[in-house]
């Protein structure tokens, strides 16, 4: 048996540049321990699976730990597949998922607009070692949602965290936002997720659904662009529109082929 699989650079238009995903199609699913396997195998944050169904497709997320509840890249890096490797002809693509309710894609130009759920961060408690496994610094807020949420003051304090990422492992979260106004921006940010097999997630769609909510409530307007200031460096369009979410990225292909998984 052989499965196709593509690899595709999210939220931007360059490639080497924003967050690679691996996107496989499938006729059926794979066992869910052979889908981990092949994740593990891919060593990228997030590898994709979808299954064709009555609306669109169901869609799944593996990092090479684990199975997650929301990604935004690997979902924009399938959709993006579908419309340039596979043929999908309409715009708008309808991706059912376990935890996160239907996704919705739209290609309008040369971008992808993904609708996601609000998650607005509340207050929470400092955990114990958080603080000093980003390097000491303090934040103004700390806030939680899925992940733990930091905002600092300004670009500057988010691009000279150093991170220590056992430290950071030991602390009980999926992963870490840290976030703050920008230079040429709205808003920046960063996400480390080492308890989930990422050091740091060069961009993160799942991480703006807090993101987006908190700043549109901050700076007082719906509509804000965004940069993830990691190395590789992602951009985004971001709206507020009530409890959703749009985000919108470009991406490019990079990898073509396919696998030959050990049938069970």
């Amino acid at each position: 048996m052989t499965i196709p699989i593509f690899q595709a650079d999210a939220f931007t238009d360059k490639m080497f540049g924003g967050n690679p995903a691996a996107v496989c199609p499938l006729d059926e699913w794979l066992p869910d321990e052979t889908m981990q396997k092949i994740a593990l195998e891919n060593n990228l944050a997030e590898t994709a699976f979808f299954v064709k169904n009555a609306t669109g497709y169901l869609l799944r997320w593996f990092t090479p730990e684990l199975e997650i509840d929301l990604c935004g890249h690997a979902t924009l890096a399938s959709a993006h597949i579908l419309f340039t490797e596979l043929g999908y002809e309409s715009d708008t693509i309808y991706f059912d998922t376990v935890k996160a309710g239907t996704l919705v894609v739209k290609r309008e130009g040369d971008r992808y607009l993904m609708d996601f759920p609000s998650r607005p961060p509340f207050a929470a408690d400092k955990p114990e070692g958080l603080i000093e496994a980003l390097g000491g610094k303090k934040p103004k807020e700390i806030l939680r949602s899925r992940d733990y949420f930091l905002v600092y003051d300004n670009e500057d304090d988010v691009l000279d965290i150093k991170p220590d990422h056992f430290a950071l492992s030991k602390i009980d979260t999926l992963g870490v936002i840290v976030t703050a106004p920008g230079k040429d921006v709205d808003f920046v940010s960063r996400f480390f997720a080492p308890g989930a097999g990422l050091l740091e997630d060069p961009v993160t769609g799942s991480a703006h659904c807090n993101l987006i909510p908190y700043w549109a409530g901050k700076l007082g307007k719906n509509t804000l662009h965004a940069y993830q200031i990691s190395a590789r460096k992602g951009e985004l369009w971001c709206e507020l529109k009530g409890d959703r979410v749009v985000m919108a990225g470009k991406a490019v292909t990079y990898l073509r082929g396919e696998i030959s998984p050990p049938t069970p």
